[in-house]
């Protein structure tokens, strides 16, 4: 009997161990869950203690980063002192701003969307130790704090832009305009374009369907690789019922640039033909009935019907003699080119930025916006042409051309067009 039973516990010796072991299990499980929950709820109780609180706050506010930037974006309306009064300075601290940028000539006019950057630190009385504004898309003035005075030292810098050509080509199928914008051309490209042909091209009326367009422009490019701002053309060609119009840009002497046929005769001229851009041709130059006053009367300019708002531009490099009210012709802007020539664009809408009597104005550069004011029936640019007192008609005007490259100078200028052409079919090439 007693061998029997040794041979039973034998035999269940494990499985009562393993009951064993499982209560003791359950038992350890059940003693580390209780202190669990009373650890937990002593630090509740000490993260709900205020003393404790404090100090947590003060430990969390020391770890605030020491450095910290600011930037902001100009507005319509903006000033230098609005946008140096958003930042929570001392007084004394925003007027040595205000006194560093006022030293900068290229900063005397705010632009709406320039760009500033403040850098602050927090361990600093004066916490402003460093600021830049941008001038434009490719420079920016860093202002760095002296270490020795109470001053601010300026440096222009240049950002990391790299310049590279692009070639732009296709058919005229609406209007160049539109085509060019198709294409991915900056709005400024195509603006230069059409002032370089605007002394021999009336676009509204010699392009037609079908025509063709070539052109190589400058552009510069981010670290992003994205187009930040465009720079000048470099060759343009324009097809006009196979008539094709090649201009190539030429440095004839030192920081003089201009462009230049095949031939090396300079497209610019005393005035261009038309300066206004995408315009129909309202009514021309000579007698009619009067729209408004009913009457028959001699009409001195050529009238352009386009939107209100489109760009005008100065046909020629001048002064402007007049910029206000001109009683039937709404705002007017007046200017005398030379002893011999003077133009007058009327009924707009607006004066182009810092048009007034007595500046100079180049060819080319937008002087004011269509619009209807004085007596006008609808939104268009009323030119006048002025030879010698006496008022023509600006669409049969001829004018004399520009420049002719002779001798060294032409030697010079076929050597460019030579480099100029491999390049384009370089970049062609490349296209394909």
């Amino acid at each position: 009997m007693k061998i029997v039973k040794l041979n039973f516990i034998k035999e269940y010796s494990i499985f009562l161990w393993l009951v064993l072991i499982t209560i003791l299990g359950i038992l350890m499980s059940n003693i580390y869950s209780n202190n669990k929950m009373q650890e937990n709820y002593k630090i509740k109780s000490s993260l709900g203690n205020i003393y404790l609180k404090k100090v947590v706050k003060e430990l969390t506010n020391s770890l605030e980063s020491r450095y910290i930037y600011k930037n902001y974006t100009s507005k319509n309306g903006d000033t230098y002192q609005g946008i140096i009064n958003t930042l929570n300075i001392s007084k004394d601290e925003k007027e040595i701003l205000l006194d560093s940028i006022a030293k900068i000539k290229s900063l005397k006019l705010l632009k709406i969307n320039q760009k500033f950057t403040f850098k602050l630190d927090n361990m600093l009385e004066s916490k402003i130790i460093e600021f830049k504004i941008e001038t434009d898309k490719k420079n920016e003035i860093l202002f760095t704090k002296s270490k020795s005075k109470n001053i601010f030292i300026s440096k222009k810098i240049q950002k990391n832009f790299i310049k590279k050509l692009a070639y732009k080509e296709t058919v005229i199928t609406d209007s160049l305009y539109s085509s060019a914008i198709n294409l991915g051309i900056s709005p400024n490209i195509i603006i230069e374009f059409a002032r370089l042909y605007g002394f021999q091209v009336d676009f509204q009326r010699d392009v037609w369907k079908n025509d063709s367009f070539q052109i190589i422009y400058e552009e510069y490019v981010n670290e992003n690789k994205k187009i930040v701002d465009t720079g000048e053309i470099i060759f343009a060609s324009l097809n006009l019922q196979n008539n094709n119009l090649q201009l190539y840009k030429y440095e004839y002497e030192k920081n003089k640039i201009d462009y230049f046929d095949e031939k090396g005769q300079s497209i610019k001229k005393t005035l261009m033909k038309t300066p206004i851009n995408g315009a129909r041709l309202s009514s021309s130059y000579g007698k009619r009935k009067h729209p408004i006053l009913g009457y028959t009367k001699m009409h001195t300019g050529t009238d352009f019907a386009a939107p209100t708002g489109t760009p005008i531009m100065a046909s020629g490099d001048g002064k402007v003699t007049k910029a206000g009210w001109c009683g039937g012709g709404g705002n007017c802007v007046k200017i005398r080119h030379n002893s011999k020539y003077q133009t007058v664009y009327a009924h707009m809408s607006k004066f182009g930025k810092g048009i007034k009597k007595g500046l100079r104005v180049k060819q080319g550069q937008i002087i004011g916006y269509v619009g209807s004011t004085g007596l006008s029936t609808g939104p268009h640019l009323h030119y006048e042409v002025i030879v010698n007192g006496k008022k023509v008609n600006s669409q049969k005007l001829k004018l004399p051309s520009g420049k002719i490259l002779k001798g060294n100078d032409r030697k010079d200028f076929e050597v460019t067009k030579i480099k100029i052409d491999v390049l384009k079919s370089d970049l062609v090439s490349k296209l394909n």
